[in-house]
C-alpha cells in the first residue's frame, strides 16, 4: 500500500537559472533551480502537498542545484550523473526577456538512466502518484524511458500524470496515464491537431483518449483551457488578470491538478485548482510560485462551462 499522499515528480535534468532584473536602477541577480519538473514541484509544495523530486545532477551546476533544491521544502532523490546539468542566464531588466546565454544539459548515460528509473519507480510505488515532466532538451534523455515508467507504474496501481509532447507523449500513452496535459501549440507542432481552432483541438483530444489517455487538458495561452473529462468537455474560464510573466502558467496548472488529485479531490475541483495556480503564476515574476490562500480564492472564481 502507498505511504501518506505525496507527489513524485520525475524531473530528469533540472536547470540552473540566473535572471537579472532591475531594482531601482541597479542589477538584481536571482539564482534558482528551474526546469519544468522543478517549477511544477515548487507549485505543489506551495499547496501543502509533500513532493519527492527524482532528478539526475552532475557537474558544477548539479552541485549548486542540489543545494538550492534541498532548501525548497521538497524531498530530493538525486542520481549522481556523469554529465553536468544545463542552465541559462536571462536579462529581464527591460520589458522583454533577453537571452544572455543558454546551455543544454549533457545526455544521460545508461547507468544514470537506470538509476533514475529505479528511483522514480520505487518512490512512485511508495507514494502512489507520479508526475512525468520533460527535459529542457531532447538530447538529455531518450523518449523510451517515459514508456517504461508510465507502463510499469500504472501496472502497479500508481496514478500517472504526464506533461509532455512529441515522441515523449507518444511513448507515455502506452501506460494509459490518468492525466495528459499538453498545450495547443504542441498539438499543432506534433501534427495531432490540424490548427489551433477549438474543433481541431477537440478532435486531437479525443484521439489522445483513444490512444490511452484518461483526462486530457489543453492549455491555450491567453484563451481558456479546455478539458475532456470522461465524456464531458469543459472550457475553463479564468478571471481577467494583468500578466507579469506569462511563462510557466501551463506547468503551474498541471501542478495544481496533480496536487488536487493526490488529495482525493474530484476532477472538477482539480480543474479549478489547476486553473487558479496557472492564473496566479502569470501575475508573479517567479515561475511555479504562488500562495495557497491566493490560489483558493482564485479557484472559487474559475468557471467550468460545459461545451456541446
Amino acid at each position: 500500500m502507498p505511504d501518506a499522499p505525496a507527489v513524485v515528480v520525475f524531473a530528469p535534468s533540472p536547470l540552473l537559472t540566473v535572471t537579472v532584473e532591475d531594482r531601482s536602477g541597479e542589477a538584481d541577480i536571482h539564482v534558482h533551480a528551474g526546469g519544468q519538473g522543478v517549477w511544477e514541484a515548487r507549485m505543489i509544495v506551495s499547496l501543502g502537498v509533500p513532493v519527492v523530486v527524482c532528478a539526475a545532477l552532475g557537474g558544477e551546476t548539479g552541485r549548486l542545484l542540489a543545494h538550492l533544491l534541498h532548501g525548497e521544502g521538497m524531498t530530493l532523490v538525486d542520481v549522481a550523473a556523469d554529465v553536468r546539468n544545463g542552465g541559462y542566464v536571462h536579462d529581464r531588466r527591460r520589458s522583454e526577456r533577453s537571452v544572455v546565454a543558454e546551455a543544454p544539459g549533457g545526455a544521460l548515460g545508461r547507468h544514470d538512466l537506470d538509476a533514475l528509473y529505479e528511483a522514480t519507480l520505487a518512490h512512485g510505488l511508495r507514494h502512489g502518484t507520479v508526475l512525468l515532466s520533460g527535459p529542457q532538451d531532447d538530447r538529455v534523455i531518450p523518449a523510451s524511458i517515459y514508456r517504461r515508467l508510465a507502463v510499469d507504474l500504472a501496472a502497479n496501481e500508481c496514478t500517472v500524470a504526464v506533461d509532455l509532447a512529441g515522441e515523449r507523449l507518444t511513448e507515455a500513452l502506452h501506460g494509459e496515464p490518468d492525466l495528459v496535459k499538453v498545450s495547443h501549440s504542441e498539438l499543432v507542432d506534433d501534427g495531432r491537431a490540424a490548427d489551433a481552432e477549438l474543433p481541431s483541438l477537440l478532435t486531437a483530444m479525443r484521439s489522445l483518449r483513444a490512444d490511452g489517455a484518461g483526462t486530457v487538458v489543453v492549455s491555450r495561452a491567453a484563451e481558456p483551457a479546455v478539458a475532456l473529462v470522461e465524456d464531458t468537455v469543459y472550457e475553463i474560464r479564468m478571471p481577467s488578470l494583468e500578466p507579469a510573466e506569462p511563462r510557466g502558467a501551463g506547468d503551474s496548472m498541471t501542478a495544481g491538478m496533480v496536487a488536487a488529485r493526490a488529495e482525493g479531490r474530484s476532477w472538477t475541483d482539480a480543474l479549478r485548482l489547476g486553473a487558479a495556480c496557472g492564473a496566479l503564476n502569470v501575475v508573479r515574476h517567479g515561475l511555479g510560485t504562488g500562495g495557497r490562500d491566493a490560489v483558493s480564492v482564485l479557484a472559487e472564481r474559475i468557471e467550468l462551462a460545459e461545451l456541446e
